[in-house]
């Protein structure tokens, strides 16, 4: 993340500085604003913007809602934040760079292809969001849909029930609404939003249980208790992991376009589910750090198959 001019922003000065504040060195070998913007579901995400080169997050945290402003100084990054939940969303800042990812004993040499998308996009980093809540619901919503259709339900559903952001936020941006205001949607709020029964319902059984659904918890015991909710699949689970928690292992079984992907550029040829897992097994424990290289370094390059965007099966 370069150095950036000031937000201007109102109903603060265009120079404020939030409720808390602080800068966070980071390496120059790593790109904050690329690692952050994979957590963002679309340009039109609600619940993130990009103003005069700061980035601006709206986020929830058990404390109560927040605005993170996040502005490039020399050797690191400035993080301020708003709201009740400041304080907690500022802890988080270093994970959400990708500070806390830790690449050793990833042997990208096992493979020229995963070598060589390593070197290029070497200042590439697994963020950790810490929004496990949010991640849930837009991983639901992308559940068996082209992934611009779930995004544009995202983005309705936020823009009509979330909440303003705290501060001097950008016109727009919103605040995710809580496990509670996702299970009393009514059925026509997810219709005109697109979303059909079968992810409406997984999402409101999900707030059911989302007290127990923590940041604080290792992926796999994560994984395990969102398995547990009817309509959420391993698929589901991985995407959550992987984003939520930045996850290095994750895999997104169940996936349309990722076997394909992990065959076409391992081997020249497509894959299913279980070719990808053997395919992905020399780098066990770095696994989602390969799908993302891949991804990042063969979009657009890899033969149609179906399909475009991400597809997930229903899963139970």
């Amino acid at each position: 993340m370069t150095a950036a001019h000031p937000v201007t922003a109102p109903p603060r000065a265009p120079h404020a500085t939030g409720d808390v504040g602080t800068v966070v060195a980071c390496p120059g070998h790593v790109d904050p604003r690329r690692t952050v913007g994979r957590l963002r579901r679309g340009a039109g995400d609600p619940t993130w913007a990009t103003v005069d080169g700061a980035v601006w997050h709206a986020t929830r945290r058990a404390s109560g809602p927040a605005t993170l402003r996040l502005t490039g100084v020399p050797g690191g990054v400035r993080a301020d934040a708003w709201g009740p939940g400041a304080a907690d969303v500022l802890a988080d800042v270093p994970g959400l760079l990708g500070l806390l990812d830790d690449p050793t004993g990833f042997a990208a040499h096992l493979h020229p292809a995963v070598a060589r998308a390593h070197r290029t996009h070497a200042s590439l980093r697994l963020a950790r969001g810490g929004d496990v809540w949010s991640t849930v619901v837009t991983s639901v919503l992308e559940q068996r849909v082209v992934g611009t259709d779930a995004k544009a339900s995202w983005r309705r559903l936020v823009a009509r029930h979330g909440d303003p952001a705290p501060g001097p936020a950008p016109a727009g941006l919103r605040v995710a609404p809580p496990p509670a205001a996702w299970g009393a949607l009514p059925v026509w709020e997810w219709r005109q939003a697109g979303v059909d029964a079968h992810r409406a319902d997984a999402v409101r059984r999900a707030a059911a249980v989302a007290h127990r659904l923590t940041p604080d918890l290792a992926p796999a015991e994560l994984g395990r208790r969102l398995q547990t909710v009817p309509g959420i699949g391993p698929w589901t689970a991985a995407e959550v992991t992987s984003r939520a928690l930045g996850d290095p292992d994750a895999v997104q079984v169940g996936d349309a376009h990722l076997p394909h992907l992990v065959g076409w550029a391992l081997t020249g040829r497509r894959a299913d589910d279980a070719g990808m897992l053997h395919l992905l097994a020399p780098w066990a424990g770095h696994r989602q750090r390969v799908l993302v290289l891949l991804e990042v370094a063969y979009r657009g390059a890899m033969p149609a198959y179906g399909p475009r965007g991400r597809r997930a099966l229903p899963m139970r």
